[in-house]
C-alpha cells in the first residue's frame, strides 16, 4: 500500500504575513514539508458582525502574501468550507503532523470552532501548536504580570521570513476546489496587504505623526494625521510588536518622542482590551458587570434606523456614521460618540448597536470593540459615565463643518453657526437656504437635555446598586494593571 505523504500544515487566520510571525516561523523550522492554507468559512461570512469589505480586504491580503510567496515557489492554499472538512480532505491525500496556528482571540464564533478544531485533531492524533497573538495570553486569571510581560513580548526580535522553496508543499488532489480570489479595489477603503501596511505606517512615522495628539479627536484631520494601521494590526497584515519597535526606532532616530509616545501608549491599551475580552468571554453578549444585565431599554426601531442611516437630524453623529458606512472608518472620538449617542440620547440596548458597528468598522477587532463599547454605554460600573453632546462635539472638533459638509451635503451651503446647528433657522432662513427641517434634513429625533438628563441619573443611580459595586470591584482585582500612574510610555 502506498504510503501518505507526511506533511505540516500553517493555518493562517487573523495574521495575514510573512514578516514577525512566529507560527510560520516555527513551521517552516520544523522537519517537514509545510502546506500553507486559508479557510474561507460560510460560518463567518455568515456572521453578522463581518462585511463583504471584511472579506475583500483579506482576498486582498492573500493575494499579496502569494505575491510575495511566488520566489518559494509555493502559495496559500484558499478553500471556502468550514476549516474540519478542509483539513480531512488534506488528510485523506496527506498525512498531516502537526497543525500550526495563532491563538485566536475572537468571536464566540471562532472560538467554538477552534474547541472543535482541538478535538478534530486529537481524535486523529494530530499535534496542533498555537502561538500567542500580539502578546495577548488565554487563560490568565490576574494581570498581576501581564503589563511586564506584553512589554517583553513587544522588546522580542522581529521574527524575519526565512524560507526556501524546499520548505514547503503544495496540496494533492482533493475533493475541495481552491477559491479563486479576485478583490475589488473599493473606493475610499483601505486596501489589504502587509505592503500597504507599511505604506501607511511609514508616512506616518515619517511626517503624519507630527500633527497626531492635537488631531486624534477631529473626525476630519484624524483621517490624515493618525495611525491609519489599525486594520492592518486587526487582520495580521503587520503585528503590533513590529509597529511598535518601529515606532520605537523612529523616535530614537529623531520623530517627536511626545507624539510616538501617545501613539505606543495606545497600542499597550489595545492589546489590554483584547486581553480583558479575552479573560471576559460573555461581553460579546451581556454586560461584564452583571449588575447592569438587569437594566432594561424598549427597543425603538425607528431610532435604531435613523442612526444607522445618518438621518437623526444631529449632523455630527449624521456625518459620522454615513462616513463609516461608506469608507470603514472613523476616528476614535467619534466611534465614543456615536456608540454614547446610540445608547443614552436615544436609550437604545448596546447589543444592537455593537454588531452593526462591527460590520462598518474595516478595523473590527472583537476584542476592542466589546470592551470599548460598553465601557462608552456606561455599563462596565467602574469607568466614569461620559454622555456626549454632539452639538458640543461639533464645535470642538468641526468648528468649521468642513467634515459635516461633506458626508452631510443637504447642509453643505448653509453658514458655518446652521451646519452645526440646523435647528437654530428660523422657518425664513430655512426656506431662503433651500433647506427646510423635515423635508430636505431631518429634524432631530430626540431632545438631548431631556435624554442626558434621563441617562445620567439612571445611570448613577445603578452605580450604587450593590450587585454594580460588587461586580466593579471584581473587575478591578482582575483586570487593573499594577502601576497604573506609570502606564504612558517614557
Amino acid at each position: 500500500m502506498h504510503s501518505k505523504k507526511e506533511i505540516n500544515v500553517f493555518w493562517f487566520k487573523r495574521d495575514l504575513r510573512l514578516l514577525d510571525n512566529e507560527g510560520l516561523q516555527d513551521a517552516i523550522n520544523s522537519d517537514l514539508p509545510l502546506l500553507l492554507i486559508y479557510v474561507m468559512e460560510p460560518s463567518l461570512e455568515e456572521n453578522p458582525h463581518y462585511h463583504k469589505r471584511h472579506h475583500n480586504f483579506i482576498a486582498q491580503s492573500l493575494v499579496a502574501l502569494n505575491g510575495e510567496l511566488m520566489k518559494f515557489d509555493t502559495r496559500v492554499h484558499v478553500y471556502k468550507n468550514e476549516v474540519i472538512k478542509v483539513l480531512n480532505n488534506i488528510q485523506t491525500c496527506m498525512k498531516i503532523n502537526t497543525l500550526f496556528s495563532m491563538q485566536e482571540t475572537g468571536l464566540n464564533t471562532t472560538y467554538t470552532r477552534d474547541k472543535a478544531v482541538k478535538n478534530w485533531c486529537v481524535s486523529k492524533r494530530i499535534a496542533w501548536k498555537e502561538h500567542v497573538n500580539n502578546g495577548v495570553t488565554r487563560g490568565i486569571k490576574n494581570r498581576k504580570s501581564w503589563r511586564n510581560t506584553w512589554t517583553s513580548y513587544m522588546m522580542q526580535p522581529i521574527k524575519s521570513f526565512e524560507a526556501s522553496a524546499t520548505s514547503f508543499t503544495t496540496a494533492e488532489s482533493t475533493e475541495l476546489a481552491e477559491e479563486v480570489l479576485r478583490p475589488k479595489k473599493q473606493e475610499g477603503i483601505q486596501a489589504g496587504g502587509t505592503k500597504t501596511g507599511l505604506a501607511y505606517l511609514e508616512s506616518f512615522l515619517s511626517q503624519r505623526h507630527k500633527k497626531y495628539q492635537q488631531s486624534i479627536s477631529k473626525p476630519g484631520a484624524a483621517r490624515t494625521h493618525c495611525g491609519r494601521v489599525s486594520p492592518y494590526i486587526a487582520w495580521g497584515n503587520l503585528s503590533v510588536r513590529y509597529v511598535w519597535q518601529r515606532a520605537k526606532k523612529a523616535k530614537a532616530q529623531g520623530a517627536s518622542g511626545f507624539q510616538l509616545n501617545a501613539f505606543t501608549s495606545r497600542l499597550r491599551w489595545q492589546a489590554h482590551f483584547i486581553q480583558k475580552f479575552e479573560m471576559e468571554t460573555r461581553m460579546e453578549f451581556e454586560s461584564v458587570n452583571t449588575g447592569f444585565r438587569q437594566l432594561k431599554k424598549e427597543v425603538n426601531t425607528d431610532y435604531i434606523n435613523a442612526w444607522k442611516t445618518g438621518t437623526t437630524g444631529f449632523p455630527l453623529v449624521d456625518a459620522s456614521m454615513r462616513c463609516v458606512v461608506e469608507t470603514g472608518y472613523l476616528n476614535f472620538r467619534m466611534r465614543a460618540m456615536v456608540v454614547s449617542f446610540f445608547t443614552h440620547h436615544l436609550w437604545q440596548p448596546w447589543q444592537l448597536g455593537a454588531v452593526f458597528l462591527g460590520r462598518q468598522f474595516l478595523d473590527f477587532e472583537p476584542g476592542i470593540h466589546y470592551p470599548q463599547f460598553q465601557m462608552q454605554a456606561g455599563e462596565t460600573g467602574i469607568n466614569m459615565v461620559r454622555i456626549y453632546n454632539p452639538t458640543k462635539n461639533a464645535l470642538e472638533h468641526d468648528p468649521d463643518g468642513a467634515f459635516i459638509r461633506k458626508w452631510v451635503p443637504e447642509l453643505a451651503k448653509l453658514p458655518t453657526p446652521f451646519v452645526l446647528e440646523p435647528w437654530s433657522m428660523t422657518t425664513l432662513e430655512q426656506q431662503a437656504y433651500n433647506c427646510v427641517l423635515g423635508k430636505d434634513y431631518p429634524k432631530v429625533i430626540v431632545a438631548i437635555k431631556e435624554t442626558y438628563k434621563h441617562a445620567s441619573t439612571v445611570l448613577w443611580h445603578m452605580k450604587c446598586n450593590p450587585t454594580v459595586r460588587r461586580e466593579g470591584k471584581r473587575i478591578l482585582a482582575m483586570h487593573t494593571l499594577p502601576d497604573r500612574e506609570n502606564i504612558m510610555d517614557r
